[in-house]
């Protein structure tokens, strides 16, 4: 397609314009960016570049890919803005539609953290890397599957996922909006997963507080491995670890009450070090403070996971397969609009963004 230099509007006409919906100076159309934003979200954009070379016979490079995913970033962002506003507001949010044998099934929800590169200073690699923590959230219906040993084990249905660079504040208005469009008012059972992070706790009391709660098994054990380090001054001799193993098979088999009964009775007795002392106080601290949450074995008759394996597997899924790449470190607005894509493909919401472009075209569904 030629055009005249002096603007002439006859020959600035192509007939097929109208029929592919390219608008008047439009350099590329709805389907070419969303497929570049589609392979920038899942890849570097150099690479996602190349491929869509070799896809497509198409060369458009990587600065171009970025400027895509600002521009249709802006436009999640500012969706999601106008629906924080109207939760603000006060407006009924609407669930998503659901099927009547997953609506049946328990709400788990978890959130934790992950560290992500950023420039010391926008638009330039000049400077020490700074480290930014990126809260993740996940939602997912509970059910259950078959191992080949015939063994019914937890099994995670219609994923969602939240993501905000940014404080806890910042962090709870997406999650319960996403929490309300999951059906969490009428789930017949929610559950709140987490590690011990005081943060994360604050989110559960906030907005889960009648909610189940499971503190992460794994992360419980590490404290008892603690408390053991400080009453032997190490956790590799035979007596150590027969203590250790003792504390977690009680804890892990509904008797975690005679764990915080031993550490009560262990910090009143005399002649502890300052150090040794201090841990056992802290660990003390902590089974008393989660004492409701660490009913292991009446968690796994109900059939709900121990672990909070889903949400760190859900911070390296969404966010250091995509952002933590060898010599990668971001700006915000960059790291913000790309996460928002990334977010909306894995919320399966990514061809709401471009709504010009016809549905038998796409299919961006990442299955999870």
């Amino acid at each position: 397609m030629g055009r005249c230099p002096r603007g002439c509007p006859e020959s600035q006409r192509v007939p097929l314009d109208e029929a592919l919906g390219i608008a008047p100076y439009q350099q590329s159309s709805e389907e070419l960016v969303r497929l570049g934003c589609l392979l920038s979200v899942m890849m570097p954009y150099a690479q996602a570049s190349e491929v869509l070379r070799q896809w497509s016979g198409l060369s458009v490079s990587a600065s171009s890919l970025w400027n895509w995913v600002q521009q249709v970033g802006q436009r999640a962002e500012a969706a999601l803005a106008k629906a924080l506003d109207a939760q603000a507001s006060g407006q009924t949010m609407t669930p998503e539609p659901i099927d009547e044998v997953l609506a049946a099934l328990p709400l788990a929800i978890g959130a934790d953290g992950v560290m992500v590169p950023f420039r010391p200073t926008p638009k330039t690699p000049v400077g020490q890397v700074q480290w930014r923590e990126v809260k993740v959230g996940i939602l997912a219906r509970l059910g259950t599957r078959v191992t080949r040993a015939g063994e019914r084990v937890p099994q995670l249905l219609r994923r969602r996922l939240v993501a905000v660079l940014g404080t806890i504040e910042a962090f709870i208005p997406p999650l319960q909006l996403e929490s309300t469009r999951q059906g969490v008012d009428t789930a017949p059972l929610v559950v709140w997963l987490s590690d011990g992070g005081r943060g994360f706790w604050r989110v559960y009391r906030t907005c889960f507080a009648s909610a189940v709660a499971v503190l992460d098994f794994f992360h419980a054990a590490s404290h008892l491995a603690r408390a053991t380090q400080a009453l032997f001054g190490t956790l590799n001799s035979a007596e150590a670890q027969a203590w250790f193993r003792r504390w977690r098979h009680l804890l892990r088999h509904g008797q975690a009450y005679r764990v915080r009964q031993t550490l009560t009775q262990l910090i009143h007795l005399p002649g502890w070090s300052t150090a040794a002392f201090a841990t056992l106080l802290q660990v003390q601290a902590y089974f008393q403070r989660h004492h409701q949450h660490t009913r292991y074995q009446t968690f796994d008759r109900l059939g709900l996971p121990l672990g909070s394996g889903m949400v760190e597997s859900a911070c390296k899924w969404l966010i250091q397969q995509r952002f933590k790449g060898v010599g990668m470190r971001w700006s915000e607005d960059g790291f913000n609009h790309l996460l928002l894509l990334r977010l909306a493909w894995a919320n399966d919401r990514f061809d709401d963004l471009f709504p010009s472009v016809p549905k038998s075209l796409t299919d961006s569904s990442p299955n999870l």
